[in-house]
């Protein structure tokens, strides 16, 4: 009887699991500390060996300079940005001030909206 019951187990565990990583990009990381790679998107993501430290607490964001490459107008310890994390309609999250952020026309890269930051490939993008 057990031996029958196994591999329904297995498979309700591996689609367990399967329907979690499909629903990765939806979910916030924990609280916490965490280090992301700087993409500029005047170099097509590349990072340039710029770090920053992400600290995320009750759905609010704060990006400091760690100071790891040569960016000229900030110096470590600098905060970056800091603000909400929301969705953008487009489906990136951004690192708004404001929940009429969601609905700005252009985020992320050289723009003057809010920030890109991607928890999944932990990059936060700047131009």
């Amino acid at each position: 009887m057990i031996l029958k019951i196994i591999p329904l187990l297995l498979t309700l565990l591996f689609m367990n699991i399967s329907l979690a990583q499909d629903s990765k990009s939806d979910d916030l990381p924990l609280d916490g500390k965490y280090r992301y790679d700087i993409a500029f998107a005047e170099w097509g993501g590349k990072s340039m060996g710029e770090k920053v430290t992400v600290i995320i607490k009750n759905g609010t964001i704060k990006v400091i300079y760690e100071g790891d490459g040569q960016l000229s107008l900030t110096k470590k310890g600098d905060i970056i940005d800091e603000g909400k994390i929301l969705k953008h309609k487009s489906g990136v999250w951004i690192i708004g001030t404001d929940e009429k952020d969601v609905d700005t026309e252009e985020v992320g890269g050289c723009s003057n909206g809010p920030r890109v930051i991607d928890f999944e490939k932990m990059k936060f993008w700047m131009c």
